[in-house]
């Protein structure tokens, strides 16, 4: 009996000291999850920090920046265990968050290297009672002052639907960059030059875009820290012709009723002209879906100049439509539908070989909806041209291409209702006048006087 008292009385007092060993002196250190916008500071930076111990709970935090011996404490709390003596566990924090705004300029900080630090310990008794602490340290650059863009042409002259050239400096690395036209972004690039850091830049307005149009030069470093810069343009306005065409019965019978709208296949048959319901939906919703396929492709374009001198156009050939026609659909003498052409025709002989406007690489060869079988060539700097409804494409994706090359022939696929060479240029992500680009002097005056002013420089 008192061996079984003893026993009971051991176990009454070992338990809790096992208990305590195990508990009471964990080993996992707190968790910390820190958020950095970037590891540059600009003047409006935040931290956004998680911390959390699910053992013996959090005891205390503190974050602090330090640059060149100085350290500002940006956050330190403390937290209060109500368990007996740290033996008997009462209510803990087991996790918290925080934002935490950083302002190294009230600090008296400078531009330049720095380190935040975060240290968070827990209510374990390792380290004589000390916890658990996980310590982190990150390094960051206090970067205040916005990017230095000097603008090194001087003339800019654009109209409605047009292109131009900028070329500018900028005099820090890792800088995002390019022209501004409203809310649409031309990016600049560098090796034009051997300077790397002379920058070029074309834009374009689109054909909704004339007289009045905001057009400035801008630039963000890695801090966020951002410049916009305006420069001397002149933007001379342009009308576009209207254009009607009519869609017969024929063309819906040849064309629309063989076209491909993949899952919409067969869904306009109740309808009182399913032909014609077909083709409007063809001619708004697969057009838009075409139109932005062709549109998101010269954003791979590589910042190499492959082009030189005048743009050539299709041999022998006649106009059958102008750039940003208004066109107007009509069936049976009433107007059904809208919308611009946004390119050229050029028709000649049917099935007439096609050859490159000017040297570049294929970037696109395939057949796209209404555009049918498509090359798209990038000529460098986001400049590109665009061949449609080729009967034949001769080329493949990636291949380089000198002015002249044949590329295929021309045809009728796509939405296309004769034998015809749809023909585009593109800036970065608008189509613009194809006109100016087989013009020499065009070129000469408004791209390549500036390349050779600031080679001279």
């Amino acid at each position: 009996m008192k061996r079984v008292v003893f026993l009971t009385l051991v176990l009454i007092v070992l338990i809790p000291v096992i208990w305590m060993f195990v508990f009471k002196f964990e080993g996992k250190k707190p968790v910390v999850d820190m958020t950095l916008p970037s590891l540059y500071l600009k003047k409006t930076y935040e931290i956004s920090l998680k911390v959390s111990d699910h053992k013996t709970g959090l005891r205390k935090i503190m974050v602090s920046i330090m640059q060149q011996g100085k350290e500002k404490i940006l956050l330190e709390k403390k937290y209060e265990s109500t368990g007996f003596l740290g033996v008997v566990s009462g209510s803990k924090t087991l996790k918290d968050s925080f934002i935490i705004p950083v302002h190294s300029w009230k600090y008296g900080m400078i531009d330049g290297d720095a380190v935040i630090r975060i240290m968070v310990s827990d209510y374990s008794w390792r380290g004589l009672n000390k916890g658990n602490i996980s310590y982190i340290e990150k390094k960051v650059i206090i970067d205040s002052k916005p990017p230095k863009v000097s603008i090194l042409t001087k003339r800019h002259n654009i109209e409605r639907g047009g292109s131009a050239l900028v070329i500018y400096k900028l005099f820090e690395e890792n800088i995002k960059s390019g022209v501004k036209v409203g809310e649409n972004f031309f990016p600049g690039y560098p090796g034009l030059f051997d300077d790397k850091d002379i920058y070029a830049a074309f834009f374009a307005l689109n054909h909704l875009q004339g007289p009045g149009s905001q057009i400035s030069v801008v630039a963000e470093d890695m801090a966020g820290n951002s410049t916009k810069r305006g420069f001397h343009h002149y933007i001379r306005d342009k009308n576009f012709k209207s254009d009607i065409l009519n869609i017969s019965d024929r063309f819906l019978e040849q064309k629309v009723s063989t076209f491909d709208v993949g899952v919409k296949n067969g869904s306009f048959q109740g309808e009182k002209n399913p032909l014609l319901k077909k083709f409007l939906h063809i001619n708004g919703e697969i057009r838009k879906k075409n139109v932005e396929k062709i549109l998101t492709t010269p954003q791979i374009s590589e910042n190499k100049k492959y082009w030189d001198g005048k743009f050539s156009r299709l041999r022998g050939s006649a106009r059958r439509a102008g750039f940003a026609d208004r066109r107007i659909y009509k069936y049976k003498g009433k107007e059904i539908d809208r919308a611009v052409h946004l390119g050229i025709d050029l028709a000649s002989t049917a099935n007439a070989p096609l050859k490159a406007a000017n040297s570049g690489k294929v970037i696109l060869a395939q057949e796209v909806g209404i555009f049918g079988n498509t090359v798209i060539i990038d000529h460098g700097f986001g400049l590109c041209s665009l061949y449609s409804h080729l009967n034949q494409i001769s080329v493949n994706k990636g291949d380089v291409l000198k002015k002249g090359d044949g590329i295929g022939f021309t045809g009728l696929t796509g939405l296309a209702g004769g034998d015809h060479l749809h023909f585009s240029m593109i800036v970065h992500n608008v189509f613009v006048n194809p006109v100016e680009w087989w013009d020499a002097s065009w070129i000469k005056n408004n791209i390549t006087s500036k390349i050779d002013f600031v080679k001279q420089m």
